[in-house]
């Protein structure tokens, strides 16, 4: 299996996982020249797509999704509530036939790839995070939560590899520019994840077959990517478990550029 980040962040969201034979987006939310772009680095053509998998409808996950489609016409997985949003959002202007819905906690088979989507507390219709299996390895995509519980721990244990939010550090959110209302939004419970909560939850997903862990959805005003990297880190290191933070391959996806091809 192989997992790249095309795009992380407020500005555009889209992952590769793929196997040999199968291969998935997760979220659309950049243009359709740069998913092309992205999958062609990696020597895949669009055409070859199995699905996109939609984890909400907020802008920075679908906005190229109307263009890809009229020209590359795959399935496109979501929960009902998300298709019926996205449709909104985009006018309607999305061929029925590839709108395929899917329920949280139903997984679902893709090629040789099982994905199981499990429910996020976010501030849209019924959103979910992803997690993929595939020959004994397994990699998920948990962006976009504003909490954290014994539930979405459960749906992480075992990874190979993991894309997680580390959207904002607190003092900088609150001390920012932001208008009241939109921190509160940011730090609620269907807001993002800090990342001090990034890293607490990281810390009940370790064990020593976790061989990458890419931090994304970096606020581009509230963070730094080496903040993020070191907060993460440090909570690691100070938590209740066996590990350091140096222990494990932490990276930070960014948001206009692609992360390496992981190969699990």
């Amino acid at each position: 299996m192989r997992f790249v980040s095309i795009a992380s962040g407020s500005s555009g969201n889209c992952v590769y996982i793929g196997s040999e034979h199968t291969h998935i987006l997760v979220d659309a939310g950049i243009s359709n020249r740069r998913m092309e772009e992205g999958l062609r680095e990696i020597g895949v053509d669009f055409k070859e797509l199995s699905g996109i998998c939609l984890t909400h409808e907020h802008s920075d996950h679908i906005v190229g999704l109307k263009t890809a489609l009229k020209k590359h016409p795959v399935p496109v997985y979501g929960t009902k509530e998300t298709l019926e949003k996205v449709k909104e959002c985009l006018k309607g202007e999305l061929p029925a036939e590839y709108l395929m819905p899917i329920r949280p906690d139903f997984p679902f088979v893709l090629g040789d790839l099982e994905a199981e989507p499990f429910s996020v507390d976010h501030d849209a219709a019924d959103p979910v995070a992803y997690r993929f299996n595939c020959g004994g390895k397994s990699a998920a995509v948990v962006t976009d939560l504003g909490n954290y519980s014994s539930y979405t721990a459960a749906h992480l244990q075992n990874l190979s590899m993991l894309l997680l939010e580390s959207n904002h550090d607190i003092h900088m959110l609150q001390a920012g520019a932001y208008p009241y209302y939109l921190k509160k939004r940011i730090l609620g419970d269907h807001g993002h994840l800090s990342n001090e909560a990034a890293g607490r939850l990281l810390c009940e997903l370790l064990h020593d077959g976790l061989k990458h862990v890419l931090l994304g959805h970096i606020s581009r005003d509230n963070n730094y990517p080496a903040l993020a990297y070191e907060a993460v880190r440090l909570e690691i290191t100070m938590g209740d478990n066996p590990y350091q933070g140096s222990d494990f391959d932490i990276q930070v996806a960014s948001r206009g550029e692609m992360s390496g091809i992981f190969s699990l």
